[in-house]
């Protein structure tokens, strides 16, 4: 549910042919979100698990592994992108990501190369471009907002890497003289996962690491007041069933921000809807918490690096996994 005196908008984190013609327009048109998000992942499920791709994928031919997969991911990007299209003229979103090979996690030029590659094919202009944040992926987020194409910085879980995405959009706006629509994505609930086993058995309260790290990154990009920027929570879906399946999203509701999360969660979140803001959390509480998180042993850079690190490996499993099955 957008929310326009917050500047706060809801992105579907999901593709799938059969949804974008389907569910997708109808949560449009009833307001509910104005954006949505893809990552391999997400397509892996898509084309491995749906019936609707088998057609297309039999005329691709003696197309290599990653051309059919690139033929298929640019027919959907392309068809969300229209369904999306009145709402982006609107000047409300109508965003749609999608992201690079995550095999060039850390080729600058071949993450530029493929990121002005892909928007170029799929020639709509609200499409945002998904990089992961990392070394090459901070040079390869500056030459793109530098081309004046939106940007998706995704994997974040610290503050160093917001920092960085934010520097790197700032000189792409320099040199391209005016400013393009990025988003700095936190993942939220991956957090709360690594760790909370231990905080429980330490009588430290769960379910709010995620939340904090989330709202100490938050009040850093906003202080730093990059234009066209906003922070983007990801991995928002509930796995503990003791959580309502809205919570990462109410706890997260903040000024000018966005949040890409599960169809059912997103359900879940207008069902209960509560539209006061949650965000910002004083810096005094964050840092609060993370000293009782410390107690227990847990060295949260640890984590994050951790995550980081997995979060990459996952999405180049789920790429290989949809090449080999192509």
């Amino acid at each position: 549910m957008c929310i326009k005196d917050l500047k706060f908008s809801l992105w579907a984190d999901f593709i799938e042919r059969d949804f974008l013609d389907n569910e997708f327009k109808t949560l449009i048109k009833s307001k509910t979100i104005n954006g949505a998000t893809s990552n391999p992942a997400i397509f892996k499920n898509a084309i491995l698990n749906s019936p609707a791709y088998i057609d297309q994928i039999k005329t691709l031919g003696e197309l290599s592994p990653k051309q059919k997969y690139e033929a298929v991911a640019i027919f959907d990007i392309k068809k969300a992108a229209d369904i999306l299209r009145p709402l982006y003229d609107d000047k409300n979103d109508g965003y749609v990501s999608i992201e690079v090979d995550p095999f060039l996690c850390d080729d600058a030029e071949g993450t530029i190369s493929e990121g002005k590659r892909l928007f170029a094919e799929i020639a709509r202009p609200n499409v945002m471009i998904k990089i992961p944040a990392t070394k090459a992926g901070y040079i390869a987020m500056e030459e793109l907002v530098a081309s004046k194409i939106p940007v998706n910085a995704t994997l974040i879980f610290t503050k160093e890497q917001a920092v960085s995405c934010a520097k790197a959009f700032e000189k792409g706006i320099k040199k391209a003289k005016s400013a393009v629509d990025t988003v700095i994505s936190v993942f939220v609930s991956r957090v709360d996962r690594a760790i909370d086993a231990i905080l429980l058995e330490n009588g430290v309260e769960v379910a709010l690491s995620g939340i904090y790290n989330s709202a100490d990154i938050y009040n850093e990009v906003q202080s730093l007041g990059v234009e066209k920027c906003r922070t983007l929570f990801a991995s928002t879906g509930v796995k503990d069933d003791s959580l309502e399946a809205h919570y990462y999203i109410q706890n997260l509701l903040a000024y000018n921000s966005v949040n890409t999360a599960p169809i059912d969660t997103i359900k879940a979140y207008v069902e209960n809807a509560n539209t006061e803001k949650a965000l910002p959390i004083s810096a005094n509480m964050i840092k609060a918490h993370f000293e009782k998180v410390a107690a227990t042993g847990i060295v949260m850079d640890d984590i994050y690096e951790k995550q980081i690190r997995e979060g990459l490996q996952a999405f180049k499993d789920a790429f290989k996994d949809i090449l080999e099955n192509l």
